[in-house]
């Protein structure tokens, strides 16, 4: 094993260049920390039509042009390159070209139509394959080559299969990084002969999931190690249906090479005291700057500032996972509590429409922006006392760790991620970073809520849980050593 780690870091979406969730922000942040730790990390993301080529200063690699079977035809692809500079480092980060399947209005979905696009299957068959055959075209082999989500789940298969026995990829690893296992790229059985793999592995033991392809399955199953994005989610997703969407008995059957490792927060973009989208920054130091965000936020949602009632944010995709049924099951009771509630975020139309139905009848009370604006987003964030994230489940999370930077103090279900980076509040002790509820139950939503405008009326209680929210550290410095000392494991093991 060579001293340093040769890295290639593989994701469908890279911040800043093409974001859909939280997985570009990993993929965006994650590769600096490996970088700053030593580790020879490159980027790759598939070269969609939304990336700006002359805004990142993107090129074509030379020589570079790469051959893909796909079922019958061969499909030509080549690599382009720029790179993400940061604290005097710099990313290689490679961009996989194919106009045919890449440049579109959206990244997996017609973003006319919402849509998924017909070809999702052969888009990320060709990101697969091409990746590997790009290496050897620009002769550049990586130690381990780190995948993330279902759209990248085949590298580990076509590791062990089609590509065992040529020499370039010999003793390659492959770690596989679960971000949400609800999405498995799962399709249809007449996919297969697309992958070019062969039939032993369309089987039970294999890729097969009921007569059908899973991608996600691929990549669990060949990889040599699997990571999730939290301590928490990593024993969920083993324990039931509800977690594991029917991969569960294949992850319990890889327990021992499944490790859980909370995602980082960068700093940079999500601190009080650098912010450059608020109008007052501020630290636990100085909390009465605070307000001046909180009138900022209300006054956008033309709304009154009130001492006495808390802004409580959410800024999420509108749907059942986020917990919006229970939300809507609990609205007339929450707001008799005496808060104001503030949304930012897009998704199903029935919430949509359930939220635009609750601004119409509390107009004093509510705030709703249906869409998405990261410049808002860091005003909620700043400008809200509590920050509300009732998930049926969360793999990891990121905005109650914004949240608790920002002293803002999270009410959260205690599952996945949340349950591992919010630590409930003693009332006694003074210790705790936020709320939690256990049961996916509207009266225990209230509940919480309750407790929290209570703790809020006491202003020295509550200025103590906000800072001890404020000095908890969610970097990625932590979790990026967890990493390596992951991959120096796996490289180990022959």
């Amino acid at each position: 094993m060579s001293q340093r780690i040769k890295l290639l870091y593989v994701s469908s979406e890279v911040e800043p260049f093409a974001k859909t969730g939280g997985l570009a922000d990993v993929a965006g942040s994650l590769p600096k920390e490996l970088k700053m730790l030593g580790v020879d990390v490159r980027v790759i993301l598939p070269k969609y039509g939304s990336i700006d080529e002359k805004k990142y200063k993107i090129s074509e690699v030379p020589k570079s042009e790469f051959e893909v079977p796909i079922g019958d035809e061969k499909i030509i692809g080549k690599l382009k390159k720029t790179s993400i500079e940061f604290d005097s480092e710099k990313i290689e980060v490679y961009l996989l070209s194919n106009d045919f399947y890449y440049n579109r209005n959206g990244l997996y979905a017609d973003a006319n139509t919402n849509s998924n696009f017909p070809d999702n299957a052969e888009r990320f068959i060709f990101f697969s394959r091409g990746i590997l055959e790009a290496l050897k075209k620009i002769n550049w082999k990586p130690d381990i080559i780190h995948c993330n989500d279902w759209q990248s789940g085949l590298i580990p298969i076509y590791l062990k299969t089609i590509y065992a026995d040529y020499i370039f990829y010999k003793g390659i690893k492959t770690v596989f990084s679960i971000h949400n296992l609800a999405y498995q790229g799962i399709f249809e059985k007449d996919t297969f002969i697309k992958t070019g793999l062969p039939w032993d592995v369309f089987t039970i033991e294999g890729i097969e999931f009921f007569d059908r392809v899973n991608f996600m399955k691929a990549g669990i199953i060949f990889s040599d190690f699997i990571t999730t994005v939290s301590p928490k989610y990593a024993e969920e997703i083993c324990s039931s249906v509800e977690y594991g969407y029917g991969l569960e008995g294949v992850l319990t059957n890889r327990k021992t090479e499944l490790a859980g490792i909370l995602n980082g927060v960068d700093y940079d973009a999500w601190s009080p005291l650098k912010d450059e989208h608020i109008p007052q920054k501020y630290s636990g130091r100085n909390l009465t700057k605070k307000s001046v965000n909180k009138r900022a936020l209300l006054e956008n949602f033309f709304l009154s500032y009130r001492e006495d009632a808390p802004v409580i944010g959410m800024i999420s995709r509108l749907a059942d996972q986020k917990g919006f049924d229970l939300i809507e099951a609990s609205a007339d009771q929450l707001m008799k509590l005496g808060i104001q509630l503030i949304f930012l975020g897009a998704g199903e139309l029935k919430y949509q429409q359930f939220l635009e139905r609750l601004k119409k009848k509390y107009p004093e009370k509510v705030g709703v922006h249906i869409g998405f604006s990261n410049e808002l987003a860091h005003l909620i964030e700043a400008g809200s006392d509590m920050y509300m994230m009732p998930s049926r489940y969360e793999p990891c999370g990121l905005n109650q760790m914004f949240s608790l930077k920002y002293g803002t103090v999270p009410l959260v279900r205690a599952t996945g991620g949340l349950d591992d980076s919010v630590e409930q509040y003693n009332p006694e002790t003074k210790t705790g970073t936020g709320f939690k509820f256990t049961d996916y139950d509207k009266s225990k939503l209230v509940d919480i809520v309750n407790l929290a405008v209570n703790i809020y009326k006491d202003k020295s209680a509550w200025t103590q849980l906000m800072k001890n929210g404020m000095k908890q550290d969610f970097s990625w410095k932590e979790s990026a050593k967890k990493y390596i000392s992951l991959y120096k494991n796996v490289l180990s093991v022959n």
